[in-house]
């Protein structure tokens, strides 16, 4: 007799993804209640939980499509809504329209990448995101709302840069840069003791200036996106010409 599968649903993963969508939410009712940095912190807080639940379940062989899909709605809760509403009530609402607009750009972005990410994510190149990760993006603009309020600075001082962050931050989740996704680190294996305090190295420096640090880093992820695919372009392009100043024009395919 076939012993049939039991129902229900993996508990510990979904936990993790649970804390991701739990952060996220409170991220908006703090930003509501006028608490920025709490937030801020929130949205990184999502951010780690969203990194903790996919590399849980692959750890204790539990992935599930249910998990697939309860973690892309967290992630638009948590990094496509919450990040969007926090900065336009920190800094764009007095914009009018346009405020709301560019945080509906971001929001609509993020809503478009995680969907492009689940169709393509069978197919694409393990080693790279097509388009800004959402939870890059989220700290990308949750990283400028926590340096503004670490330095005491009005957000609606600087609401044009801000927007222009904003809007940015969303048009490069649905870009087709490629950003470097990490998957290809092994951090079950053992490594090299200096790998160990390098990483202990990394948690100092963050924490001497958390905000100025961890907005520095996704500022210059996202800047990578760009960079990397362009140079690229042109390195390839500089093969094509050399093969074909190689072999000479005229000598094509069937010469």
């Amino acid at each position: 007799m076939v012993k049939k599968p039991r129902r229900g649903i993996y508990l510990l993963p979904n936990l993790f993804t649970t804390a991701c969508l739990f952060s996220g939410f409170y991220a908006v009712i703090s930003a509501t209640n006028g608490m920025y940095e709490n937030a801020a912190l929130a949205i990184f807080v999502a951010m780690v939980m969203d990194g903790l639940d996919g590399r849980v379940a692959r750890m204790t062989n539990t992935s599930t499509e249910f998990g697939v899909q309860y973690d892309s709605l967290a992630d638009m809760v948590s990094f496509g809504v919450a990040p969007g509403l926090v900065m336009w009530l920190w800094a764009l609402q007095t914009m009018g329209k346009l405020g709301w607009l560019v945080a509906f750009i971001y929001t609509a972005g993020a809503a478009l990448r995680l969907a492009r990410f689940n169709t393509q994510v069978k197919v694409q190149d393990k080693r790279f995101f097509q388009g800004l990760p959402s939870p890059a993006a989220a700290a990308l603009v949750a990283g400028a709302v926590g340096l503004g309020t670490q330095y005491d600075v009005l957000g609606t001082d600087y609401r044009a840069p801000l927007a222009f962050l904003t809007a940015a931050a969303g048009l490069l989740m649905v870009s087709n840069f490629r950003f470097y996704s990490f998957k290809e680190l092994d951090i079950k294996g053992k490594v090299p003791f200096v790998v160990l305090l390098a990483a202990i190295l990394v948690f100092v420096f963050i924490s001497i200036e958390p905000a100025t640090v961890l907005f520095s880093i996704f500022l210059i992820y996202a800047a990578s996106g760009p960079i990397v695919t362009i140079a690229g372009l042109r390195k390839r392009r500089a093969e094509r010409r050399s093969t074909h100043e190689t072999d000479g024009p005229g000598l094509g395919k069937g010469d």
